[in-house]
């Protein structure tokens, strides 16, 4: 199906996507992110801060975002923001991807240029399908190094998902697993839950997840089902009450609405010699759900949806 790009009342271009069923999703071109994602009711599936500062696009906090990184020879990460940052383009040479039937789609690229390549030590190619269908949301992103020496680099998709209250949130799949804890210079533990349920700060990654993590919004008795391909690891943090100082684009109160849940190669770089390419898989889908009531067994949506 067509898209329609529109500019903002900021004049920043985005693409507005739509389903026949009534669903829709925003993606804006100025750091290729995701803005918004609506089901078929209108309500909105993603986060956004209450205190998104609407002129400054490239502190926007919330929606689906695409991070990069680099680390330098101190261990500092380079470049964290650099495609946030930056305006993406329309892609005229997209992946070649198998038809999405009536999905409504777009493909977005980014090319480092300029003074992005004096502190960026390799240049590279990064496109970005997003397509959008009946309850689901799939962004395809792929990097290809197109510099004659060999590319290291980590990567995520930084999902902020809505939830009605965290207290709530269940988080099923990644039990039994070890993980990295940010908030204890990255201290290695084993998960013991049964299930990841909120009642402080939480800042981790979850290492060699599986392809379904279930999310678990009991009051709103709706279920997010994240998939992935090539992507081994899941990030969470919700800051609870301990919002930095340093982040100002974050209302007191936000934490209570949203979880940042990220699809993410972390522990292990992903390493590209000369102009060769990787890609990677992320889809959402939204279910409506009566776990609460036991009607709804999650370890069914892990391994039994389609």
């Amino acid at each position: 199906m067509p898209f329609d790009v529109v500019d903002d009342s900021n004049g920043f271009p985005r693409v507005l996507l739509s389903d026949p069923g009534g669903s829709s999703a925003e993606v804006l071109l100025y750091g290729g992110q995701v803005v918004s994602w609506k089901n078929e009711r209108g309500e909105e599936l993603l986060f956004r801060s209450t205190k998104a500062l609407a002129k400054s696009p490239n502190a926007y906090r919330g929606g689906i975002s695409v991070s990069i990184s680099q680390l330098g020879a101190t261990g500092r990460v380079l470049q964290h923001g650099l495609v946030c940052q930056n305006l993406w383009s329309l892609d005229s040479s997209p992946l070649h991807l198998p038809s999405s039937g009536s999905q409504s789609s777009i493909d977005l690229i980014f090319q480092p240029v300029g003074k992005d390549l004096k502190t960026w030590p390799c240049s590279f190619e990064l496109r970005l399908h997003v397509s959008l269908g009946p309850g689901r949301l799939k962004l395809i992103p792929s990097v290809r190094n197109t510099d004659n020496k060999s590319l290291s680099f980590t990567f995520g998709l930084r999902n902020y998902l809505s939830v009605s209250d965290i207290s709530e949130v269940r988080i099923e799949g990644l039990e039994t697993l070890d993980y990295l804890d940010l908030l204890l210079q990255k201290q290695r533990f084993t998960e013991q839950a049964d299930a990841i349920t909120f009642d402080r700060e939480v800042h981790r990654v979850y290492l060699s997840t599986p392809p379904k993590v279930a999310i678990i919004d009991h009051e709103k008795k709706r279920t997010f089902v994240l998939r992935k391909e090539g992507l081994p690891d899941t990030v969470l943090w919700n800051p609870w009450d301990k919002i930095p100082k340093a982040i100002t684009d974050f209302g007191v109160e936000d934490y209570k609405i949203m979880m940042l849940v990220d699809s993410a190669a972390f522990e292990k770089p992903i390493e590209l010699k000369p102009h060769q390419e990787w890609k990677c898989c992320q889809e959402i889908v939204a279910v409506s759900s009566s776990y609460c009531s036991g009607q709804l067994d999650p370890q069914m949506v892990l391994h039994g949806l389609s």
